[in-house]
């Protein structure tokens, strides 16, 4: 009968992987007779321990994810992936006319990076680039521009814009507020509102009812542009802040007596006749 034979060399650190179940056909019955010893519940027995060192193994995964990354036969072998470190947030405060028009700011940055020398401290200037319609709270994100360490990914470093108060204009969502004051006389009979806009623009806007407290005139389009479509704009909202006199004179008080009673009798022969 030939034989054959087939060298094996192991070198260090190669794991060695026997699979018993493998070899059960040519000696499960020697090993029985010789040893007393049934091989398949051998093989039966194995795969068992392995299922449950399975799953004790995914249920420390699941406490701790960077504890076991891979298993092999059974042998966990610990993670050597970097962790990265929390994002590094920043403030960015924008005017109304900067989040109006769209703006380039440029932000200087200071941070230690690792090379062969060593740690060492770089400058760099980060550009970014502000979108017309943008809203408190949006974020622009720099990947990896964190202090860097051995075995750590630096961090990403994200700008939050922050609006900063207007003396004219205040916003809400995609519109803009004003508060326009303008004396009882003018909300009896009317008034022209002047607005320079935060494009610059000079606005003269007809107010031709009745301003009563509470009152708010809408103008369409004036308002900030659509982050996703510039081209599209909220409403200007302007709200009035009424001023009535401290005091009347006996005259006034008749003219104006006078005055509601008169539209009122008109208004009321109107609906009569």
């Amino acid at each position: 009968m030939n034989e054959s034979s087939t060298s094996l060399r192991i070198t260090r650190g190669s794991p060695l992987h026997v699979n018993v179940v493998d070899i059960l056909p040519s000696f499960s019955m020697g090993l029985t007779q010789e040893f007393g010893v049934n091989v398949r519940s051998l093989g039966k027995s194995k795969q068992l321990i392995q299922e449950q060192t399975m799953e004790e193994l995914r249920s420390k995964k699941k406490n701790d994810p960077m504890a076991v990354q891979q298993v092999n036969h059974g042998v966990p072998m610990h993670s050597s992936v970097p962790r990265k470190e929390a994002p590094v947030q920043q403030n960015l405060p924008c005017n109304l006319e900067d989040l109006y028009k769209g703006t380039t700011k440029k932000m200087k940055i200071s941070r230690e990076i690792a090379d062969s020398s060593g740690k060492r401290i770089v400058q760099e200037i980060l550009t970014i680039e502000i979108k017309p319609g943008w809203k408190k709270g949006t974020k622009i994100t720099f990947q990896e521009k964190g202090n860097e360490q051995p075995g750590v990914i630096p961090a990403d470093l994200v700008f939050i814009i922050d609006e900063k108060p207007h003396k004219v204009f205040s916003r809400d969502g995609n519109d803009l507020i004003v508060t326009q004051k303008i004396p009882s006389a003018e909300a009896l009979t009317g008034t022209n509102v002047q607005l320079t806009t935060l494009d610059g623009r000079n606005l003269t806007i007809p107010i031709n009812n009745v301003i009563q407290p509470n009152y708010e005139h809408i103008v369409p389009g004036e308002g900030m542009p659509l982050p996703k479509d510039p081209s599209k704009k909220g409403n200007l909202r302007i709200k009035f802040d009424i001023k009535f006199p401290a005091r009347l004179t006996v005259a006034q008080k008749s003219g104006i007596k006078e005055l509601l009673g008169l539209k009122h009798k008109l208004r009321y022969n109107f609906f009569v006749n």
